[in-house]
């Protein structure tokens, strides 16, 4: 077996496993995969565990068929079909002639019939693999080769070709371990295809090539494509017409199961300054190879021995500064000179500032400076090929601080975002702006940038839906040197208005002389314009407004225009400077008491009967109304109080039990049904 298949196989079995063998599952299970040709459908199988693979082996598997749709319609009974009841490997003595000739057929030779399972050689990951346990090395090396080579699958009883399926069907395929129950339970497995789902194998994605010293570093994202394809083809020409492979075997895209990495990286040894071109092909788990990628091509470049590296630096003045470094004389021979190179920030792009440096130089002067200036100082060799020295800062002296900022203004849109602009700055070294935000006028306001800003605008985004009506800012510019600036003048912008005012309430309410008095505590929003009560009836179906309290003059009201006996509700909101209105605060009702009297009593008249000691009074009073009579007496000078209370219909009384020499004091209402009274009538009588 040569050496590459089994590195490549050692990689696997102690990398990522393969397809079949990935199952963590407790439960032993026929995993299948297929796949849609355009007139034939390829099946793969096998069981997900070493030991039901091994014992699949022995008691092979059955495979059927079931037509669910024709026409793209589904049947009502599928179609049975058993394709076949025993699925097993080739005799061992098959083998013998395919693993002469084919390397994945000697590996799974060796899966099913070796005696033992140990991988020659001396150390290394070798030793590692005839130490670890035989039956997980069989199961994982006999996968990997059905995954490699379809026939070597379907001489394993692990593949099938189905070429008796009609372009207008759907199948559902279903693998059956024959292993008796009662040595192991397996689970069936099934795919659900048909031609119709053929689609042509894709090219693979993002292949890219890095050519260096010696060497080529070749790339692709296999993850994308992982279902389709589990190795690729490496393909090298040096014309761009013929390509040959690299590689007797295809190469395995190998990522860890839970790896961020989605990339399958190559190295090619390369010959320098020779141009060369790759391609490569992903092969299917059925041996399907796919289309070829784009290409990528380039040269291998010698790359310089040594390396500059900046040692000092002398600033002269605010403009000029002198640079010094190191450069192995031996290396002289091998450019044709250096480049200083500038930059405003470390990871910014350099430009070259001085070029056409002498090999011999090891110094130079530049005096353009600026308040930051970071150099970088670069060999060129005379192969086209370069090496930079690590970056040098230089800052000249500067403690001046720029002017503040001018004509600083901004607005507020309905949505919260805030923009903001003035005026830039003109100094040279400016590097940018911090921008600071306040709630409260002469509160301390708070930095809302992170870093300087390097534009004369700037969007911020504020509550609108806050109990701050304004929103306050200034800005303060910063050069190079970070020297701050003094704060611009502080601007005042109004937020738009989204929230309603808090809701007043009553606080009591009475009624008087037939008017309602309403009292309330106001609305505690500031921005509140006025309170409006509103009342409704009974039977209203709207409320009316009654009053307007302009701001917080008042808090209190009477409602004089309501009438004996009706039922009201009230209620009051308030309403602020841009419309909007509180909720309406919950509503007081009452009912208007009847305190208007009737006419009373008419002819109440008493008489005295000596002979009976009794005094009979009688009245007369036409009223369908009347509820009942109420009678009051009072004796002598003494305070009346309710005597009788006689049923409505009655016109007289008699007064028995009388005290002689006294006097008797008589007073008579009528009550109706509605609770009202008559005025009261009243007589005087000496007994």
């Amino acid at each position: 077996m040569n050496k590459q298949l089994i590195i490549v196989i050692l990689i696997l079995l102690f990398g990522e496993k393969i397809s079949f063998a990935q199952s963590k599952e407790l439960l032993s299970e026929v995993k299948v995969i297929a796949r849609a040709q355009e007139d034939r459908v390829l099946l793969r199988w096998t069981l997900n565990t070493p030991i039901s693979w091994r014992k699949g082996n022995r008691y092979g598997y059955t495979l059927e068929r079931y037509t669910i749709s024709r026409d793209r319609k589904t049947l009502t009974n599928p179609e049975k079909l058993i394709i076949g009841q025993n699925f097993m490997p080739v005799p061992m003595m098959e083998w013998e002639a395919i693993a002469e000739t084919n390397d994945n057929g000697a590996i799974m030779a060796q899966a099913l019939w070796g005696e033992s399972f140990v991988v020659e050689g001396n150390g290394g990951l070798a030793s590692i693999i005839n130490r670890a346990e035989e039956q997980q090395q069989r199961f994982a090396f006999g996968l990997y080769a059905a995954d490699q080579d379809f026939e070597i699958a379907k001489k394993a009883g692990l593949g099938y070709v189905d070429t008796t399926v009609r372009s207008n069907e759907k199948y559902l395929y279903k693998v059956i371990s024959n292993i008796p129950e009662t040595e192991l339970q397996t689970k069936e497995g099934g795919v659900y295809i048909g031609v119709i789902d053929y689609e042509p194998l894709p090219e693979p994605v993002d292949f890219v090539g890095i050519f260096q010293d010696g060497a080529t570093l070749l790339s692709w994202n296999s993850k994308i494509l992982k279902a389709t394809y589990n190795s690729y083809i490496i393909e090298r020409s040096e014309t761009g017409d013929t390509f040959k492979r690299l590689g007797d075997i295809p190469y395995t895209a190998i990522n860890k199961e839970k790896s961020k990495n989605a990339r399958t990286i190559y190295v090619d040894s390369i010959t320098n300054d020779k141009n060369y071109v790759y391609r490569i092909k992903g092969v299917s788990s059925f041996g399907e190879i796919g289309p070829a990628s784009n290409i990528v091509q380039g040269e291998g470049k010698n790359v310089l021995k040594y390396v500059p590296h900046l040692k000092t630096k002398n600033i002269k003045s605010e403009n000029e500064a002198e640079l010094t470094w190191t450069f192995p004389e031996e290396g002289n021979n091998d450019i044709t000179g250096f480049t200083l190179k500038r930059s405003d920030t470390d990871l910014g792009a350099y430009k070259p500032v001085v070029t056409n440096i002498p090999p011999t130089a090891r110094k130079i002067s530049y005096d353009k400076l600026r308040a930051s200036n970071y150099f970088k100082i670069t060999a060129n060799g005379k192969n086209n090929n370069q090496r930079d020295s690590f970056s040098m800062l230089v800052q000249p002296i500067d403690s001046i601080p720029p002017e503040k900022p001018i004509g600083l203004k901004g607005k507020v849109d309905s949505t919260g975002v805030v923009q903001l602009q003035w005026e830039p700055n003109t100094e040279e070294d400016i590097k940018g702006y911090r921008v600071y935000r306040g709630n409260l006028k002469n509160e301390e306001y708070s930095q809302i940038t992170n870093s300087p800003h390097e534009n004369h605008t700037f969007v911020d985004t504020v509550k609108v839906e806050s109990l701050n009506a304004k929103v306050f800012y200034r800005i303060i510019a910063v050069d190079q040197r970070y020297n701050m600036s003094e704060p611009s003048e502080t601007i005042e912008l109004i937020k738009p208005d989204l929230i309603p005012p808090t809701s007043p309430v009553f606080t009591s309410y009475n009624i008087e002389d037939g008017k309602v008095k309403l009292e309330w505590a106001n609305s505690s929003s500031q921005d509140v314009e006025a309170h409006y009560i509103y009342r409704k009836g009974k039977e209203d179906p709207n409320w009316t407004l009654l009053y307007q309290s302009p701001k917080f003059k008042n808090k209190s009201y009477q409602d004089k225009k309501v009438e004996e006996g009706n039922y009201y509700s009230y209620t009051i909101i308030a309403r602020d400077i841009s419309g909007l209105e509180s909720n309406p605060a919950p509503p007081v009702s009452v009912v208007i008491p009847k305190t208007t009297l009737k006419p009373g009593v008419k002819g109440f008249y008493g008489s005295v009967n000596e002979y009976d000691k009794t005094i009979l009074l009688s009245w007369r009073y036409k009223d369908s109304e009347v509820s009942s009579f109420e009678l009051f007496r009072a004796i002598d000078d003494k305070p009346s109080s309710l005597y009788k209370v006689l049923p409505a219909g009655t016109k007289r009384f008699t007064d028995k039990g009388l005290t002689i020499n006294t006097s008797y004091k008589y007073i008579i209402r009528a009550v109706f049904h509605d609770g009202t009274y008559s005025k009261y009538s009243s007589i005087k009588i000496d007994y």
